[in-house]
């Protein structure tokens, strides 16, 4: 975990259960947790994005005019630094947190957009829905293992992507998304590129592939686009089962070995995914050869 957060501290202290969570780079963490029969009271130093995935009807929120619910699948709450809010859980209810530091949401801003505002705040929101926020998270944060470094670029590519909308969205400043055109510099992209390759064992986040590039995280991932004709995520995962299925044919080394040079801190993991792919399990393709 790369800091503690509020929210995620007091929560361990009631009744929520975490599922799991996962730190993606400095000012982010993602956390599934579910609840029951509780009441809590949060004040955060950061920024939270709740996104409820299952149940949530009997979720009731403290209001001037007493308390108020609104909760079920798919909708979200946003609570931003410095907000205090009460909650009273009377049934099941299962949901994700995004935590966010204020530094962190500053400089996605600052980077997408090119501007420094003076004040830079999040509109607090309760049992809101968007489609936009529903369809990032129910693809890409519900879809995949959070324990695997192979899929963290793909976690944290989403993470950006969510930041991004609430400042268009929900922010005192709502700025218009800037129009990105054309793709990345021959140079800056043989250099993007070499650095997956070297890199295919370790996780990769967004923000690492951007820095390379000297991009913002907003930037990059559409000018990669425009050059590969895929996503970044997209294209690494495809370099990883490129080399497991080159290694899986050509070598002798044991799949867990193979599994763990592509990114895979799970067999298992790697084996469905190659499947996936492939058609075949690892094993099966090297009886085949």
């Amino acid at each position: 975990m790369s800091q503690p957060y509020d929210a995620f501290e007091k929560l361990r202290k009631h009744n929520a259960v975490l599922h799991e969570s996962v730190a993606l780079h400095s000012g982010i963490q993602l956390a599934a947790w579910s609840n029951k029969r509780d009441t809590i009271t949060q004040y955060c130093d950061h920024h939270t994005l709740s996104l409820y995935i299952a149940d949530g009807y009997e979720s009731y929120h403290k209001t001037a005019e007493g308390w108020k619910n609104g909760g079920g699948p798919d909708r979200f709450c946003l609570m931003p630094k410095e907000s205090e809010s009460s909650w009273d859980i009377r049934d099941d209810l299962s949901f994700v947190h995004l935590y966010c530091t204020d530094t962190h949401l500053r400089e996605v801003g600052e980077k997408v957009w090119d501007k420094s505002p003076y004040s830079f705040t999040l509109d607090e929101h309760t049992f809101g829905s968007d489609p936009g926020i529903t369809a990032v998270y129910r693809q890409f944060l519900l879809g995949n293992d959070w324990q695997q470094p192979a899929n963290h670029l793909t976690l944290s590519a989403a993470s950006s992507l969510l930041l991004t909308h609430l400042i268009q969205h929900y922010s005192n400043v709502q700025w218009r998304l800037p129009t990105v055109t054309g793709g990345l510099a021959p140079a800056t992209l043989r250099n993007v590129l070499a650095y997956i390759e070297a890199h295919l064992a370790h996780p990769i986040t967004l923000s690492d592939l951007a820095s390379e590039a000297a991009l913002s995280d907003f930037h990059f991932a559409r000018m990669f686009r425009q050059s590969m004709n895929m996503a970044p995520h997209q294209y690494v995962m495809q370099r990883r089962m490129a080399l497991a299925q080159n290694l899986v044919c050509y070598s002798s080394r044991s799949l867990s070995d193979i599994a763990m040079a592509c990114g895979f801190s799970s067999a298992s993991h790697f084996s469905n995914r190659f499947k996936q792919v492939t058609g075949k399990t690892p094993t099966q393709l090297r009886a085949a050869k």
